[in-house]
């Protein structure tokens, strides 16, 4: 969770560059928007490469704890 939040956070500084330097419309939908989608879609994508590394990591501590419980033939 705290990546997809540090990820948000980078993109919402971008997104506040960018309208600082003139690259969004100075309306407020737009500046929404952009926050929005940036923040948003980052924070999102993070999150969820982060726990399916967690749950990887997890699955393949399980499967070598099974291999070493396991009497060899």
């Amino acid at each position: 969770m705290k990546i997809g939040l540090a990820a948000a956070a980078i993109a919402a500084v971008l997104v506040i560059i960018g309208i600082i330097r003139g690259n969004v419309p100075l309306n407020p939908l737009s500046i929404l928007l952009a926050l929005l989608i940036s923040a948003g879609s980052w924070g999102l994508v993070a999150w969820a490469i982060a726990t399916a590394a967690v749950d990887v990591e997890s699955d393949v501590a399980e499967a070598e704890a099974e291999a070493e419980t396991e009497p060899q033939a």
